[in-house]
């Protein structure tokens, strides 16, 4: 049942919404006035208020200002037989869901509530949905390695130094990222993604920049790029190794000045990005072959983070393994499998040339095809070379 208060200090206003509310199955409560509201307003919980504007001891805009200041999500709808067109705007300008005016027209009332109530469901399940997409998987790992990491993104982080995230692939470069992202001042805006690696070289730039309408033949609306999309947030570059010369040049301008100009267009944009890259491979072998700039090469290092390949970290698998095991069980709604110590012991000495994405699909594999236990038999047959 949702609950809704009302504040008004016309009793005869008070009843008729409450017995017209509570015929529709909503429970109601009364407040005669501002501050009586507000008490109620502060010990409950209330999916919609209807709030009078003309009021003894606290008038509807100081309340509706004090309730956005406490629980912006509460919807609360302005009613006052005072009203203008000013007063209206004003309500809701300082927060109101809408305004009307008095007597109310219970119908336009009725619909008016039911909006409101689809929107504050509307705004649970996208605030819902964001943490579960913001939510950062945990870095797992007690080894000498990850425990450097750990230390180095605790320090790191809280700056807007830029990082250069280095290991092989499949190693945990862009779980990195992520952290660094998420302990930063910046984790309230937008960390976008760049696989340098998956775009076309004739593509990368209008990829990070943007375009004009018109500026290339298959340019058919103007598109804005992903420095500006990250802007006052993080953009993380990865595979940066595999991005052209010509890319290259534009990425080592937008860091030097802090601006980006689309393809096609001639006017700058100033853009407010932390820049986070990674590679697979060895960037100053690639300044010799001449494949990267080093003068982007040093914009991009003035943090090296290098992630240990899985080979590097054997004694990190049984903590891994676990998180793997409870990962799945929860995904296929299942008791977590148990594994068998000669197991683990198979998996620690396996040669992880994928890491730990190999290691999770492997994980994977084995609570699918193994028994009610991981057992050495299911290793041998479902993960090692015959």
């Amino acid at each position: 049942m949702s609950n809704i208060l009302i504040v008004d200090d016309e009793r005869a206003i008070r009843n008729v919404l409450k017995d017209i509310l509570g015929n529709e199955g909503f429970k109601v409560t009364e407040a005669a006035d501002g501050e009586e509201g507000w008490k109620y307003f502060t010990s409950n919980s209330y999916d919609v208020v209807l709030c009078d504007i003309k009021m003894p001891k606290m008038d509807g805009i100081e309340f509706l200002t004090k309730a956005g200041e406490v629980n912006p999500d509460v919807p609360i709808i302005m009613i006052s037989g005072h009203g203008t067109i000013e007063t209206a705007v004003d309500a809701v300008k300082k927060g109101a869901f809408d305004y009307i005016s008095k007597p109310p027209d219970l119908n336009r009332m009725l619909i008016t509530i039911r909006n409101a109530m689809d929107r504050n469901v509307l705004s649970k399940e996208t605030r819902t949905l964001r943490r579960k997409v913001a939510k950062v998987q945990e870095m797992i790992g007690e080894s000498d390695g990850i425990t450097r990491i750990k230390e180095t993104i605790e320090k790191v982080a809280p700056t807007d130094a830029r990082c250069l995230i280095t290991g092989e692939n499949g190693s945990g470069k862009e779980l990195v990222a992520r952290w660094i992202h998420a302990k930063s001042n910046r984790a309230d805006g937008m960390m976008i993604e760049v696989n340098c690696a998956a775009i076309p070289s004739e593509l990368i730039e209008s990829e990070l920049f943007g375009h004009e309408k018109g500026s290339f033949t298959s340019a058919i609306k103007q598109r804005i790029g992903k420095f500006e999309q990250a802007n006052g947030g993080t953009l993380f570059l990865d595979e940066i190794g595999d991005m052209s010369l010509n890319a290259q040049a534009k990425v080592l301008r937008a860091l030097q000045e802090g601006k980006i100009t689309r393809v096609g267009g001639d006017k700058e944009i100033p853009v407010d990005v932390r820049v986070i890259a990674a590679t697979n491979k060895n960037l100053m072998k690639e300044v010799e072959e001449k494949n990267f700039r080093l003068d982007l090469y040093h914009r991009l290092s003035v943090i090296l983070i290098h992630v240990p390949s899985l080979n590097e970290r054997r004694d990190d698998i049984p903590l891994l393994v676990d998180k793997f095991l409870s990962d799945i069980a929860e995904e296929y709604g299942q008791a977590k499998k148990l594994i068998d110590k000669k197991a683990m012991d198979a998996l620690q000495k396996h040669d992880w040339t994928g890491n730990i994405r190999e290691l999770r699909n492997v994980v994977e594999r084995l609570v699918i095809l193994s028994g009610k236990s991981i057992m050495l038999e299911d290793v041998t047959n479902y993960v090692l070379p015959n």
